[in-house]
């Protein structure tokens, strides 16, 4: 298939756009390149890379494209709350605008990134949500993921299919790497500090995903049968865990198989939005199997951070990299525009 994944340049991004190219699909990505597009060199030279921000996207970017696969947005609380008004207009305005134009130029299949954090509750509770439990979230983030999730799925129609991924959080080595992610983090700060900091005791209930998993996803709802996944909201989950049972395992992990010392430090105050959820709706339709484990995830952050990673470089955390270009751009305005 033709397939444009949205956002391709980012953590997931270059994981999957390599994967579909391997599957023999040709891709189209488009990315406003606010982290650059080194993580997709690889196979930079057998895709199409089209530098554009989604909010402008017209007719001509979707010519010829069977499936989209829509990544872009902002990516998580910190960057949301950081700018509301660019939530909202990117990640609900941006991505129906999207389906409407996909669904104008005969573009059927269309799989959208959401998230298992529209289930949040400020209060931690064993209690598994389903695709049809009620939701309502208030935090701008997970609002805009329901909120785009409802008109999508408003256009659906027979020639129409949009499919809903409510993935779990993501953690693994990417290319275009994140530390702002909680296994991730964990494996960051276990390196550097030989120390794991929990917040609100680690109650929370995150349900987790491997980021190879979650490109085996995204693969598996472009390719499926229609009639399995038109209009369908899926979870999409390894497996849920308190956020003190993540930091065990990490701990577990480099302490057997790296055999360094770390401690616990388990914090009373702080957030606990917390969410565990269901994922046998998408095991059950379209036989989706996990396949890669925490521990194996951490060896391999571990191992990529041996071999030198400058930790501290605001690129590897989302909301500290917005915040330094929204910075930046303010001063080369005042600047006229030039450093030089």
């Amino acid at each position: 298939m033709n397939v444009l994944v949205t956002g391709g340049a980012g953590y997931i991004g270059c994981r999957l756009v390599p994967k579909l190219v391997e599957a023999g699909h040709h891709v189209r990505v488009i990315d406003k390149l606010v982290f650059g597009k080194e993580g997709l060199a690889e196979c930079d030279d057998r895709i199409e890379i089209v530098g554009k921000d989604i909010r402008e996207i017209g007719a001509a970017e979707l010519q010829d494209i069977d499936a989209i696969i829509h990544l872009a947005g902002l990516s998580n609380d910190p960057t949301a709350e950081y700018n509301p008004a660019a939530n909202k207009a990117m990640n609900m305005d941006a991505t129906i605008r999207m389906g409407e134009l996909a669904k104008e130029n005969g573009v059927k299949r269309f799989v959208f990134a959401s998230s298992c954090s529209i289930y949040y509750t400020l209060t931690p509770d064993d209690q598994y949500r389903t695709e049809d439990y009620p939701v309502d979230p208030q935090a701008p983030y997970s609002w805009s993921k329901r909120q785009a999730e409802i008109g999508l799925l408003a256009l659906a129609d027979a020639s129409f299919c949009p499919v809903m991924l409510r993935k779990g959080t993501i953690f693994g080595q990417s290319p275009r790497m994140r530390y702002d992610l909680v296994v991730n983090t964990f494996t960051r700060d276990a390196y550097a500090k030989r120390r794991l900091s929990l917040h609100a005791g680690g109650r929370m209930w995150r349900p987790m995903l491997h980021i190879d998993d979650a490109v085996t996803a995204y693969q598996m709802a472009i390719e499926a049968p229609e009639k399995k996944v038109h209009s369908q909201v899926f979870n999409v989950l390894t497996d849920n865990f308190q956020v003190v049972q993540i930091a065990q395992e990490v701990r577990r992990t480099l302490e057997g198989h790296k055999g360094i010392r770390l401690d616990l430090d388990l914090q009373p105050v702080g957030v606990s939005r917390s969410y565990r959820v269901a994922g046998s709706k998408f095991h059950e339709t379209l036989g989706f199997e996990p396949q890669f484990q925490m521990g194996q995830s951490v060896d391999t952050m571990w191992d990529k951070l041996e071999h030198g990673v400058d930790i501290e470089n605001p690129i590897y955390y989302n909301i500290r990299w917005l915040e330094l270009l929204c910075d930046m751009e303010t001063r080369l305005q005042a600047m006229g525009g030039k450093v030089f």
